[in-house]
């Protein structure tokens, strides 16, 4: 047979792939858990560095929205640093809760059911997109504010290169793009840190007069534009400005990469980022007020103001590009939030059957590489729709995060009030999670309200559209399920009453290779229809199945056990029917994330052991095909048939009907 050209192509882009993403990761390593996770240090780079980051664009879309109010910059900056540190402790109770992860879309699907839970997740696979382009699009604004206009008409075009870049980071994993990207964090917090201490330090006599004239100031707004009209320009300000708040949740969402204790390391990361974040996004309101900032065109106001701040300063030039260039790669590394907490809310929700299941896979990197390619997609539309626009993108940005925000502190304050003779403590979470629910649902409905046109229909709906989807994926699942399950009624209990046949397998002898996946009546109809249309012909039958590690499994060495103690435990089954039927039989398992590499390799050496074998394997078969359902099902039996039968391996597929 000539596979040696084919080999050779084969092993070249094994090379190339491991080249490019890595080399496989063995999941049966005892010590790999602890090796993949991180530390609170670690987390707070890879899933703070959202909140943090956004302090480049919150401040001053909420500092210039003040308008000619700028003496409100003061109230505004409390009112920010409170809300932070308000969200953050109300998440901080979430991680209690849910230590395994899933942030909001837990909360909400298990106190509130499952299609509230559908809404705070399709609300957070949108906010996460939109992490990672806006954080994207706003390092692009930042690292452009150094260059001519004539050059600004390639910010879409870098923006859609740096996504590209962050997808083949985290595809080859989440602990390595973080350690790549941790020096970009630590040269922000230094620069950005002398910037306020200098900024507000040098100019700290100039907030006694703006302390002194705040009442004339607010009194002459009162009686020239009223009251309403007042507090209006605030809300507008306040919630142009809610873009500082995203990205707090993103610690609650990705509890799953942290080192144990989950709950408490979480909570260490979050307050490390709701800290970082109060301190800065304030810092920075004050600062703009104090030095009396102006918009340009073309620049940031946070590169405006390292100018003004390091102008007198030897090699001044030199701090205010490092501190703008480590501000628009924080910007960078912000979109980690998004490459770790989406696809990880992609994975529970197909484990939910609300998106295909190959959303759960796990590659062989053990990254949820599915989720990471559609969202870099998803990324990009955005950019190419927005045309790298940052205030269209925080429109969108705003609302979606406070969807799940509302949900998930409505959910917890529901909680407590249900449960309060079980809670010790329910007096004080109760008034918690209702002023968490109160801030984030009264910034959502302003939001909308005042957004609407301006983009913020989009952004409904898009999730709306999400959501749409989702419910006709698991309305399609549920379907499938109840016809597999009338199977299971009708096969996995039947009466066999004679003892099993102590005969081993011959292996000069016909010998059917079986794929199962769990004891199910799928298995035991595909056994005996072969054992009907090949009645006789083989002497003996091994069941193999693959213990297929997803991102449900992937969680710890005690879910890794359970997971092969029950695939054991399945397969025991199988050949106890096998063989109170009479027939010899033997069970053969491997481990692995891809189903397809593992199962080709087990039938291999299976066959080996028993040259005169078969392999067999049942496939779902509709009706009416329909073109969602290759995307829906995975066509694994097909894809296991094309490798074996190149290595000279017979294989069959037998039809498994399902009328829908």
């Amino acid at each position: 047979m000539p596979s040696g050209p084919v080999e050779g192509r084969r092993s070249l882009r094994a090379r190339l792939r491991a080249a490019l993403f890595g080399p496989a990761k063995d999941v049966q390593d005892p010590s790999l858990f602890h090796k993949l996770s991180l530390v609170p240090l670690l987390a707070w780079i890879g899933l703070g560095a959202d909140g943090l980051s956004s302090s480049s664009y919150g401040p001053e879309l909420g500092f210039t929205a003040l308008g000619e109010h700028l003496y409100l910059a003061l109230p505004l900056a409390a009112v920010t640093a409170i809300t932070v540190f308000i969200i953050a402790y109300t998440y901080t109770r979430i991680i209690e809760r849910f230590p395994m992860g899933g942030g909001g879309y837990m909360v909400t699907s298990r106190m509130l059911g499952p299609k509230a839970g559908l809404v705070s997740g399709s609300a957070l696979l949108v906010d996460y997109t939109l992490t990672i382009t806006v954080s994207l699009v706003a390092c692009v604004d930042a690292l452009f504010s150094f260059l001519p206009l004539a050059s600004h008409g390639l910010k879409v075009e870098v923006s859609i290169l740096l996504v590209v870049l962050l997808t083949v980071l985290n595809i080859r994993g989440v602990k390595e793009s973080i350690q790549i990207l941790a020096p970009i964090f630590f040269v922000f917090l230094g620069t950005h840190a002398v910037l306020l201490l200098f900024g507000v330090g040098t100019h700290l006599g100039d907030l006694r007069p703006i302390l002194g004239g705040f009442s004339s100031d607010f009194n002459a707004d009162l009686e020239a534009v009223g009251g309403f009209a007042l507090l209006a320009v605030f809300l507008r300000a306040y919630t142009m400005g809610a873009g500082t708040y995203t990205g707090i949740e993103a610690v609650a969402s990705g509890l799953q990469i942290m080192r144990e204790p989950k709950a408490a390391n979480g909570k260490r990361t979050m307050a490390y980022m709701a800290i970082s974040l109060a301190v800065m996004a304030g810092g920075l309101l004050v600062c703009y007020l104090l030095l009396g900032l102006k918009p340009v065109e073309g620049r940031t106001l946070n590169a405006v103001l390292a100018s003004e701040v390091f102008a007198g300063w030897p090699l001044g030039g030199g701090w205010v590009l490092v501190t703008i260039l480590s501000e628009g790669a924080l910007l960078m590394v912000a979109a980690q939030a998004g490459f770790i907490a989406g696809p990880r809310i992609m994975a529970v929700m197909a484990v939910d059957r609300w998106l295909p299941g190959r959303f759960a896979d796990l590659s062989e990197r053990l990254t949820m590489a599915n989720g990471v390619v559609l969202m870099s997609v998803a990324s990009v539309l955005l950019i190419l729709y927005t045309g790298g626009s940052i205030t269209h993108l925080i429109i969108m940005y705003s609302i979606n995060v406070f969807i799940d925000f509302s949900l998930a502190q409505f959910a917890m304050a529901r909680h407590f009030l249900r449960h309060r003779r079980e809670e010790p403590a329910w007096a004080r979470s109760l008034v918690v999670h209702s002023v968490g629910f109160v801030l984030c649902a009264g910034i959502l409905g302003v939001t909308i309200v005042e957004k609407f046109l301006e983009g913020g229909w989009m952004t409904l709906l898009i999730t709306g559209s999400v959501i749409a989807l989702a419910l006709g994926v698991r309305r399609h699942y549920n379907t499938v399920l109840k016809g597999v399950r009338k199977l299971d009624d009708l096969l996995t209990h039947i009466p066999v009453d004679q003892p099993p046949t102590p005969r081993p397998i011959d292996p000069k002898q016909p010998v059917a290779i079986q794929l199962v996946s769990g004891f199910n009546g799928f298995g035991v109809h595909t056994f005996l229809a072969v054992q009907q249309k090949f009645r006789g012909l083989h002497k003996g039958v091994v069941f193999a199945t693959v213990a297929v590690v997803d991102s449900g499994t992937f969680k710890g060495a005690v879910e890794m056990d359970n997971l092969q103690n029950q695939a054991q435990k399945a397969l025991d089954r199988y050949v106890d029917l096998a063989r109170r039927l009479g027939i010899p039989a033997e069970g053969r398992m491997a481990v692995g994330t891809d189903v397809v590499d593992a199962a080709t390799d087990l039938c291999l050496e299976t066959a080996a052991r028993y040259p005169q074998s078969t392999v067999f394997a049942g496939q779902l078969t509709f009706r009416l095909e329909k073109p969602y359902h290759r995307f829906l099902h995975n066509e694994t039996s097909f894809a296991i048939q094309r490798r074996l039968i190149w290595h000279g391996v017979n294989m069959m597929i037998l039809p498994i009907r399902v009328d829908l």
